[in-house]
């Protein structure tokens, strides 16, 4: 016996952080969703599989119009044609709509209550599932309790949306412990709202099995479905099934050797190249590219972060522009020299320094550099204004964090000048 397990699947939601991308895949960018729930019904009747969970999340909220639900419900005839049952539960994303109710699902779909728990039976494989749709989105209760027993001499499956324990960066939907779980007797929790793909617990088996895609770059790496295969005595293996579209990573690059931009922008290009040859698919890939490391180039990047960008954007086209985009550059590096270095010295950049350091507690001094700097940026165009975080950090008058930024920076590049000013 083979099922699926897929939970979060966001319909039609967008993936976000390409769209301004000169030639952005914009049209794999919309579709991403669709395309990857298409690959798992594909997975679904090419394994012929005997039955499919959705753990909640199959929905990203309100539609727009029918056209989510009608995809949705030709997915579903496909399983229907292939009779392959689907057990459907709403979670915080989908709870039961005006929408959710009116929409007329094939009769292969077999949905939870969410006025309380109740069971699937599939008598010929002897398997029962249990579970509660969500009927309000902010469901903070803990369904998991009123679950019923498990049937005995069955595999019993449960079917939960829940933010668990310890996942602090999820919403706290239907909270419950691993241990309460573990402890209710059945061979298999189907979860759903983590969009991690995780195995909790074997005995029995606890499983997220993540969203099936991608949807910006803290939705990093590969992404999908489980396929478990079990047989009388229980659950056998648990498989990660990928289906993502577009996959998401962020390469972190050090750049400690490089002592000037063309050696930056040649050891990005190189660990672009080992990112594309270590993928084992041939996913597009949006990258963040951050730079890391202790450099004496860091003061030479200080202003140079647009130039650098254009750098890597023309290294990532000449490796393979049709595939590969980067979806942000963060420059994340540090001084060669560190600050108490600096300190020591006795000129003018180690003045320079301690004169900064006194700059939190010199009110009238910030409160005159925050005005100087909101007549600069009114001068801006909005666009600009509205892209760039330091803008809106001076139009809200936070520029402290602006100085602490900057610093190290400004004292590194300042220090690189006169050292190449003594060379000469």
């Amino acid at each position: 016996m083979k099922f699926i397990h897929a939970a979060d699947i966001h319909l039609d939601s967008p993936l976000c952080g390409l769209a301004s991308y000169p030639n952005a895949p914009l049209q794999t960018l919309r579709s991403a969703s669709r395309e990857a729930f298409a690959r798992l019904i594909d997975a679904a009747i090419d394994e012929a599989v005997d039955f499919m969970v959705i753990a909640g999340d199959l929905y990203d909220g309100d539609w727009r119009d029918y056209n989510t639900g009608h995809f949705f419900v030709g997915e579903m005839v496909r399983l229907h044609q292939a009779g392959i049952p689907v057990y459907l539960l709403y979670g915080n994303h989908d709870a039961e709509s005006e929408m959710t109710r009116r929409l007329t699902l094939p009769p292969n779909v077999h949905l939870f209550d969410s006025r309380k728990p109740s069971t699937h039976r599939i008598e010929d494989l002897r398997v029962a599932l249990h579970g509660r749709s969500f009927k309000d989105a902010a469901t903070t209760e803990n369904l998991a309790l009123g679950y019923p027993d498990p049937l005995s001499g069955w595999l019993n499956i449960g079917v939960l949306h829940t933010a668990l324990e310890g996942y602090a960066a999820h919403a706290r939907y239907a909270p419950c412990s691993l241990a309460e779980l573990c402890a209710k007797g059945y061979d298999y929790w189907a979860l759903g709202h983590v969009h991690e793909h995780a195995v909790l617990s074997e005995s029995p088996w606890v499983v997220f099995p993540g969203n099936l895609q991608g949807r910006h770059i803290r939705e990093a790496g590969p992404r999908g479905a489980v396929l478990v295969t079990a047989d009388h005595s229980g659950i056998q293996t648990v498989e990660r099934l990928i289906v993502d579209v577009l996959r998401w990573e962020r390469l972190d690059i050090d750049v400690s050797e490089a002592a000037d931009l063309p050696a930056v922008v040649a050891l990005a290009g190189r660990a672009l190249e080992h990112l594309l040859l270590s993928q084992c698919g041939n996913w597009p890939l949006a990258v963040r590219v951050c730079l890391q490391g202790r450099t004496s180039a860091h003061g030479l990047l200080f202003g140079l972060e647009a130039q650098l960008r254009e750098e890597i954007l023309a290294q990532a086209a000449a490796l393979q522009g049709g595939r590969l985009w980067i979806e942000k550059l963060k420059l994340e590096t540090s001084p060669a020299l560190d600050a108490g270095q600096l300190a020591a010295r006795a000129d003018a950049i180690a003045d320079l320094q301690a004169l900064l350091a006194e700059v939190p507690e010199d009110a009238d001094f910030l409160r005159s550099l925050s005005e100087d700097l909101q007549l600069l940026t009114a001068k801006a165009p909005l666009a600009l204004i509205e892209a760039l975080p330091e803008f809106q950090a001076i139009r809200r008058g936070e520029v402290l964090g602006l100085i602490d930024a900057v610093t190290p920076a400004l004292l590194a590049q300042l220090a690189t000048a006169e050292q190449a000013n003594e060379a000469n």
